[in-house]
């Protein structure tokens, strides 16, 4: 396998976003400096990666000569392209359409970039953000730095393939069945996504019927992840949940932790089913209560997932002119989107009820968490697949049928509106990553983010800048 990564004697070193932030308080390093260095080493990796949508290196120059205020000021970084960001493009995966640059920051990128975050440019996701991997018929595939034969995940696939090489220590993600997760698990990397409404958001999102989708980002360190959403809190609260507050170190109480390895009907294979329970043996021996657990999620769920997926699809398809002007050809939309768009279609009669059974998970998920402060879960079912596999070119139906097999875990937390955090504190037989994931009750980051710091210090993650397995 082909590792790719970044890491080098530079002003980035091996820093994380918070190492970085020291670095440039204390002198040793500039901004100027901090922001070459970042671009040279997109440069020298998205070749092989193929994981930046749009480069603002122009942009990146000015602010790092008169760098925005925020606690992370000057630290260089990206953001998926599917949400707006001014000047830039928002192309959301697709080649469908050709978008002009945004007039003005969406509602995310502005709270985002209040940080003092410095962009370099987007990042590439699946077309609309609807496969687990992004593969495209014509851009490419988004190849995995620590296997490049290796999918990255998707829809934030860009983002983690980035983030995993070490050119930008922190990235935006989002996640509206996974897509936070997922490439974090493929790629070695924090993935958080929070409770529903935790962060601000692009209107599009907003105003979805059933609000699925969450923002955040993907890191190489806990510690990382806890400090943005400390300071993503400063500059938007979500008044109606408990502040994540400043989580530095573990938790003291010990948990109550439920290890499920099948859900809504799917199995964790083989292998990802005993590194889940190793995973628990490890918090087993932290000193937490874990028990094996059933599935959280109705037999119903994966289908009126699946057709509430196919609706929004749906959306797309059908008001893609009106959204996108007359650059719009439905035709360049690749087999996925417009499977999932007759999908929905053929079966528009079922949807009141199934959006009704799914509002109706929230309850079910506050119930669990009546019995189990944590869940333990692998966080995706599979070991990650060949670039290829996901190709959604072949046609609709083998594209779904291995994303339903390879996606059975992620999407309950999206529709309970729960936060989860995908770890990589497990490594597959072939040497990848391989993430777990830890889902809490609605507005229980902190807990979350104390656990996750706990697994962090009893086993600290694979780093890809180090020799490659015999």
């Amino acid at each position: 396998m082909t590792r790719v990564h970044a890491f080098r004697d530079d002003a980035l070193a091996d820093h994380d976003a918070v190492g970085l932030v020291d670095a440039l308080r204390s002198g040793a390093v500039g901004t100027r400096e901090v922001v070459e260095a970042a671009i040279a080493r997109v440069e020298a990796v998205d070749p092989a990666l193929g994981a930046v949508a749009h480069r603002a290196f122009d942009r990146a120059r000015a602010e790092a000569r008169d760098p925005r205020g925020g606690w992370f000021a000057g630290v260089p970084t990206f953001v998926k392209d599917n949400v707006d960001v001014a000047g830039m493009p928002t192309q959301h995966g697709a080649d469908a359409f050709v978008s002009r640059p945004a007039r003005r920051d969406g509602d995310l990128a502005r709270m985002y970039l209040a940080t003092g975050l410095v962009p370099l440019g987007k990042t590439r996701l699946s077309e609309f953000g609807f496969s687990p991997a992004a593969e495209h018929p014509r851009q490419g595939p988004v190849r995995n730095p620590w296997s490049t034969d290796r999918t990255a995940g998707a829809s934030s696939a860009g983002s983690a393939a980035l983030v995993a090489a070490g050119a930008v220590p922190i990235a935006h993600a989002n996640d509206g069945g996974g897509s936070i997760r997922i490439p974090a698990a493929a790629c070695g990397l924090v993935g958080l996504k929070p409770t529903r409404g935790r962060l601000a958001q692009d209107a599009m999102h907003r105003s979805m019927p059933l609000r699925i989708v969450a923002d955040g980002v993907v890191t190489r360190s806990v510690r990382d992840t806890a400090v943005f959403l400390r300071e993503a809190e400063r500059v938007y609260r979500a008044l109606h949940l408990p502040p994540v507050g400043d989580v530095t170190r573990p938790g003291r109480r010990r948990l109550r932790v439920a290890v499920v390895t099948e859900n809504a009907g799917r199995t964790a294979s083989p292998e990802v089913a005993a590194l889940t329970r190793r995973t628990a043996d490890l918090l087993a021996g932290l000193g937490h209560a874990v028990e094996e657990a059933g599935s959280p999620a109705p037999p119903s769920f994966a289908d009126d997932f699946l057709l509430y997926w196919g609706t929004l699809a749906t959306a797309i398809v059908r008001t893609g002119r009106l959204a996108h002007g007359r650059s719009w050809d439905v035709e360049r939309c690749d087999p996925l989107t417009r499977g999932l768009d007759r999908l929905a279609t053929r079966n528009l009669h079922r949807l009141p009820g199934a959006v009704r059974r799914l509002r109706r998970t929230a309850a079910h998920g506050a119930d669990f968490h009546e019995r189990y402060d944590v869940v333990l879960s692998p966080t995706l079912a599979t070991t990650t697949p060949l670039v290829g596999h996901l190709d959604p070119t072949p046609g609709y139906d083998q594209a779904m049928a291995r994303i339903l097999d390879w996606v059975a875990f992620t999407p309950w937390q999206n529709v309970t509106g729960e936060p989860a955090v995908s770890l990589p504190v497990a490594t597959a037989a072939d040497g990848l990553p391989q993430g777990m994931m830890l889902g809490a009750g609605a507005g229980r980051e902190a807990l979350l983010l104390e656990l996750a710091l706990e697994v962090e210090q009893a086993a600290p993650f694979a780093r890809i800048d180090a020799p490659s397995p015999a």
